[in-house]
């Protein structure tokens, strides 16, 4: 450390370059009386000084880490920032193991292999999520997400009861009904409008749909699926690296803010339904009816004092986690399927094996675990085009990351997902669709769970990983009894477009047509 700071330190002061300056008086301001040209100057000699000082700060914190010699005044990487690419961030990571880069004056460091990355996520002492900029004014601050140590595990663990064994197939019912919905309802408009047609927005609103109905069942309404789906896009939008951070009417991040105090109004409504059918001895049929019926028990020791807000905002919370990834897994699963015939194939066969030629019976927990086949590929559609490429932390104290640099405080540090699940040295072959090599226990890939990051790693690792890869592959298992797909490629079809996550730039059209399953 002391090696990099010190030539920051030798730097001269920015202030040295005015000392005893004598300015020409341009003719142009001759008009300009004494006391005028007097503030003019000073105006400028200060103005100058900040950008100096600027310049001497981005250095002094960046040390020794690879980045621009000289950073743009004030905006730093802002253009970039606005048009987010996959090959703007691998330069930003080929640069090295660690790199540093600015904002806004937002000083940013990028780990780019697994050591820091995990390191990171492993530090809640030294750094705690940021997600984005706008995350806190997006969720509210006082969102459980941004605990952090003791207060966030105990909080967590309260909140595992929602996800275990018996959860997840009380879930799983609703999951099935909502997926046979929306994939009916796809082939009914591909009859009446035959052609190819991108999927993205419809598979958003279908992992919407189900979403709020396993979180709230019947406690919410239709006329509220639909108006948090459609005002969540803004939402969406906002969870940009960087935006413009104030929520200013007409930004990004204001139509977000009202996105959520519009979703938050509908989940109030739905905790306090849950809690009167609850209180009248109904039977739990969503997340709601079980989180209430739990703390409600009297053999119950854990926090029971949960208001509506805070209940909605946790699943706001889980919302927020799942609307956008999961979508984003979904798209990249049928896409992968479609451009791999053979695979497909194989999938099918397991369909019809596990199902045992009824490809209407309701789906369980034990026919879903018989896919191994469907979750490897489910795996490996996830490993190939994580949704999440990045997450942003924030330090909360100098953070010693290597011997030789320590991150300032209040900077954001960010670990890499894409560099470890593409590492060659774990994924022979990284770039391809291989759904065989989760199947080999002794794989590079299942002896090194530590590269696959899909989920994050740490205190803050997703609590829903169990819920997410069944509802992917549920969708996926129903969706290849149920129709023939072709994908009509595009030269966008692999440009990658980064929309808090990441999705074919084309939306992934596809071509659906009703499968006849009696051969």
């Amino acid at each position: 450390m002391a090696s990099n700071m010190s030539a920051a330190a030798n730097l001269p002061s920015p202030m040295a370059t005015f000392s005893h300056y004598a300015f020409p008086i341009p003719k142009g301001f001759s008009f300009l009386g004494d006391k005028s040209l007097t503030w003019l100057y000073t105006t400028a000699v200060i103005v100058v000084s900040l950008l100096l000082v600027e310049q001497w700060l981005w250095r002094y914190r960046k040390g020794s880490l690879p980045g621009d010699k000289w950073m743009i005044p004030i905006i730093g990487k802002f253009a970039d920032s606005t048009r987010p690419s996959m090959q703007a961030y691998q330069k930003q990571w080929d640069m090295g193991a660690l790199s540093a880069t600015s904002v806004f004056n937002i000083f940013i460091v990028m780990a780019a292999n697994n050591e820091f990355s995990r390191k990171i996520l492993n530090s809640p002492m030294y750094a705690e999520p940021a997600l984005v900029h706008a995350a806190k004014l997006v969720l509210r601050s006082d969102n459980w997400v941004f605990l952090n140590g003791k207060a966030h595990v105990e909080y967590r663990r309260g909140l595992n009861a929602l996800f275990t064994r018996k959860a997840l197939g009380a879930y799983l019912t609703v999951q099935e009904q909502i997926a046979r919905k929306h994939l009916t309802r796809w082939l009914a408009e591909s009859q009446a409008n035959p052609g190819p047609r991108p999927i993205m927005m419809d598979m958003r609103y279908c992992n919407m749909d189900t979403s709020l109905r396993v979180f709230c069942g019947d406690h919410i309404p239709e006329e509220a699926v639909k108006d948090i789906n459609e005002k969540y896009w803004h939402i969406t939008k906002s969870l940009e690296l960087v935006n413009f951070p104030l929520p200013f009417p007409g930004t990004k991040v204001w139509y977000a803010v009202q996105a959520r105090k519009s979703a938050l109004r509908w989940l109030e409504l739905a905790a306090e339904k849950s809690r009167i059918a609850m209180a009248a001895g109904g039977e739990p049929e969503c997340m709601l009816d079980q989180w209430i019926r739990a703390f409600t028990d009297d053999s119950y020791k854990g926090r029971k004092d949960f208001t509506n807000l805070e209940m909605a905002m946790v699943l706001f919370s889980f919302l927020f986690a799942s609307q956008d990834a999961m979508s984003s897994g979904l798209v990249y699963g049928f896409q992968h399927l479609v451009d791999n015939p053979d695979i497909l194939a194989k999938v099918r066969e397991e369909q019809t094996r596990v199902r045992q030629g009824n490809f209407d019976k309701p789906l369980t927990l034990d026919m879903i675990a018989e896919m191994t086949y469907l979750q490897a590929v489910v795996k490996e559609s996830l490993r190939l085009k994580s949704p999440v490429t990045m997450v942003p932390y924030r330090t909360t104290r100098p953070f010693p990351i290597s011997e030789n640099y320590t991150v300032p405080r209040w900077s954001l540090v960010i670990p890499t997902f894409v560099t470890s699940l593409l590492d060659p040295n774990v994924y022979p072959e990284p770039e391809s669709f291989q759904p065989e090599r989760w199947l080999d226990p002794e794989s590079t890939a299942n002896k090194n769970p530590k590269n696959y990051l899909v989920y994050g790693n740490g205190p803050h690792k997703c609590i829903g990983i169990e819920y997410a890869n069944m509802n992917i592959a549920l969708v996926l298992a129903t969706a290849v009894c149920m129709m023939d797909f072709e994908h009509d490629v595009t030269p966008l079809s692999e440009e990658i477009d980064i929309i808090a996550t990441i999705f074919p730039k084309d939306g992934c059209r596809l071509t659906l047509t009703p499968r006849d399953n009696s051969a």
